[in-house]
């Protein structure tokens, strides 16, 4: 005996059928969950928090040294290049509307005029480079997280931030260039720091990082980390 076909009623919804496949339930690259959200606004935080301590000026520059260059990279290494972009521009929209965020307290419109406008700007563009190039990393290893940072939160940060300062100063970008390297040792040191960091939380805490590449995917620890 064969069972009779089924006929679906006119004006009767069609039974909803569940879609299978590699690409079932998989998340877009710039999808952003409840998690991702606490994370991004975690890290907004930290930059924050890394600026209460306060800012140094060295042989008369107009920037300042500040610690939150640290939290920028970790943004970049830990969140991705997506969300750790996301984290910057987060706390950029902070301090652009008024709250005091930024090293020594300041805030307002008028820090993205000043000469440190350039290297606002590089905080977002150097995290998103950061977290680019570590996502690309097969294995999250001391020194390919650390060579990310030194593009990507130095190099980059100085390409954006050194040209502004001489246009907003009137100092020949020669004279601010050299000026600049006063930062350079510190930034190594947190360039240093925040690749050992990265390796120490992604080894403890592996989802701690899921890139827009490998969304929901934790990535591996190298042997050679450090």
């Amino acid at each position: 005996m064969t069972d009779a076909p089924t006929t679906a009623t006119p004006g009767t919804p069609a039974p909803a059928t569940q879609t299978t496949g590699p690409g079932a339930g998989r998340r877009g690259p710039l999808a952003l969950d409840a998690g991702d959200a606490a994370r991004v606004a975690t890290f907004a935080a930290l930059i924050a928090a890394l600026g209460m301590p306060g800012s140094l000026a060295l042989f008369g520059n107009a920037v300042p040294i500040t610690l939150q260059t640290l939290g920028v990279m970790l943004a970049g290494t830990i969140l991705g290049a997506w969300r750790g972009a996301l984290a910057v521009a987060t706390f950029l929209a902070l301090a652009a509307a008024g709250l005091p965020v930024l090293a020594g307290g300041r805030g307002g419109l008028g820090a993205f005029v000043g000469p440190s406008a350039g290297y606002l700007l590089g905080f977002l563009v150097g995290a998103a480079v950061v977290g680019w190039l570590v996502d690309r990393l097969r294995r999250v290893t001391f020194v390919g997280v650390l060579v990310a940072c030194l593009v990507g939160g130095i190099a980059v940060v100085y390409a954006c931030g050194v040209p502004v300062q001489s246009v907003v100063t009137g100092v020949p970008l020669a004279t601010t260039a050299q000026l600049s390297l006063a930062f350079l040792p510190g930034d190594v040191l947190k360039a240093l720091a925040a690749a050992a960091i990265t390796v120490g939380v992604v080894r403890a805490y592996p989802a701690a990082r899921r890139s827009g590449r490998s969304a929901g995917r934790p990535m591996a620890v190298g042997r050679t980390a450090s």
